[in-house]
């Protein structure tokens, strides 16, 4: 695997490759209703779609990847997205789309799972995650940029994905293969801190539904509520996502000093008033203020979360499982949104989001505040030692 003092950049692309599509869901939503014929609603299922084949493969591969070796599922993930995401922008037929996105999706998942395996083992979690976070976020505003100039159609934002997967293929060599048997055999077997891990993984499950809820639906918010044009919405969600570049990069500069708590907490608390605003939005200076105040503290506070997640467990189990009960909170979300939406319409949407997330944030601060007072089982000293410090290193982060 990578040399613990250096920078992980093979790592940083292969997480910024598994995290694109939920990044860039409100474009590929809003571009299959406009490119093919389905209603807002069917769109939103097809990226709920996509969204739910890669928290499958996450829940899948959670405890899979060192057995079956890190270089030959990022691998395996990378060439489904390319597959499932480039046959998908070359088609004009519904089935094939649905088909292709699905199978993008579970390309996605498993890319995103042997990236957070991997970070969970290093002492630099929360560097790592947020090299990625900061690599994702930038590439996904680049595409909100430069699509719209392109042309119309479905298509563009798919080939983004596919494009970005076949590019970090090469960089996969440089990821570890199976690790020996002997290594496992006296590793406990079960999940260490299930209560904590299972609370987190419910409340993040939620907290993810309401946030992609809005962030499915928040290209129509700008187009039909807002009144604004396809390239102010995308320069609006670049914007936003340059503003969670900034956002992640003070939380790696305070990192340890304000724990975990305040940040999982009381982050969610003014994000939920962020949601309520957007989704309110009747101008371009309200719209603009909701998203780019949501999507900078967004990163920050989902940095914190997966190096929560991380500190359950050394081996980077809860890392996936929760993150995959995140993938299953985001691929609801569009489908979510959508029906919320034509119920309530957007600005009911927005209270009642809002509300869901003061509720979720507590368990998740009750969890983060508990993960300080860690009891490690001795297995062995070996194992001890090593679950100990992941532990350490995560909490540091």
């Amino acid at each position: 695997m990578f040399a613990r003092t250096t920078t992980p950049w093979p790592l940083v692309a292969l997480f910024t490759a598994g995290y694109l599509a939920p990044y860039l869901l409100p474009t590929v939503v809003g571009r299959l209703d406009s490119g093919l014929p389905l209603t807002a609603t069917q769109s939103g299922a097809i990226g709920s779609a996509l969204l739910l084949g890669s928290a499958a493969a996450g829940f899948l591969l959670a405890a899979r990847v060192h057995r079956v070796g890190p270089r030959v599922l990022a691998r395996l993930g990378l060439t489904l997205a390319v597959l499932g995401y480039g046959g998908a922008a070359l088609s004009a037929a519904v089935p094939a789309v649905v088909a292709g996105a699905v199978v993008g999706g579970l390309g996605s998942g498993t890319a995103t799972a042997v990236a957070a395996t991997l970070i969970a083992g290093r002492p630099d979690q929360h560097r790592s995650t947020t090299l990625g976070l900061l690599g994702v976020s930038a590439l996904a505003g680049a595409v909100y940029l430069t699509v719209p100039h392109l042309g119309p159609g479905h298509g563009l934002p798919l080939a983004a994905i596919a494009l970005t997967a076949l590019a970090v293929w090469p960089l996969t060599g440089r990821l570890g293969p199976a690790e020996p048997a002997q290594r496992h055999r006296c590793e406990v077997t079960r999940l260490p801190h299930p209560r904590a891990g299972l609370v987190l993984a419910a409340a993040l499950l939620c907290w993810s539904l309401a946030q992609n809820s809005l962030w499915g639906v928040s290209g129509r918010i700008g187009l039909a509520q807002a009144h604004l044009s396809e390239v102010t919405v995308g320069a609006v969600f670049a914007v936003a996502l340059g503003a969670g570049l900034v956002g992640v990069v003070l939380a790696g500069a305070l990192g340890p000093r304000i724990g975990l708590a305040l940040p999982i907490g009381g982050g969610t608390a003014v994000i939920a008033v962020c949601i309520a605003v957007s989704a309110s939005a009747t101008d371009l200076v309200t719209f603009a203020a909701g998203e780019i105040a949501w999507n900078a503290l967004y990163p920050v506070v989902l940095s914190y979360v997966i190096g929560l997640a991380a500190s359950l467990d050394g081996r980077g189990r809860w890392a996936v499982l929760v993150g995959s009960a995140s993938s299953l909170g985001t691929a609801a979300g569009p489908v979510a949104g959508s029906v919320l939406a034509a119920g309530v319409g957007f600005p009911g949407m927005g209270i009642v989001l809002a509300g869901g997330l003061l509720v979720v944030a507590v368990p998740m601060t009750v969890v983060a505040l508990r993960a300080g007072r860690p009891t490690v089982p001795v297995v062995s000293v070996d194992v001890a030692v090593e679950k100990q410090g992941a532990y350490e290193a995560a909490t540091a982060a």
